[in-house]
């Protein structure tokens, strides 16, 4: 893991953004993504600066990852190294913005 992969996992390791359970390094078809959630269907992507150059494999791998049910955020290095409470902040929010993958149903008689 680089330096920042390594940062944000010290914040996404044991469940502690929104209670969600992410893996790293989990690979999905034939990509390796930095962290994924399955239950919540999410995938989050820390991209060094080689990524700019690289935009159309990028698409291509969100689509696929896309394709199976998965969002995909991304965030540079420089940003989780130098702001990772906004970058926590905004995958909490993603987060509270999905839809829940067990929606709890009304119970019959009530």
């Amino acid at each position: 893991m680089t330096d920042a992969e390594r940062r944000l996992w010290s914040h996404l390791s044991a469940r502690k953004i929104a209670g969600v359970r992410f893996n790293r390094q989990f690979p999905i078809g034939q990509f390796i993504c930095d962290f994924a959630s399955r239950g919540a269907k999410l995938v989050i992507e820390v991209d060094g600066g080689h990524h700019a150059l690289a935009e159309h494999e990028d698409a291509e791998r969100t689509r696929f990852l896309e394709s199976h049910g998965y969002r995909v955020i991304r965030f540079w290095n420089n940003d989780v190294m130098t702001n990772v409470d906004g970058v926590v902040a905004e995958i909490d929010r993603v987060l509270a913005d999905m839809p829940s993958p067990n929606p709890s149903r009304r119970r019959e008689g009530s």
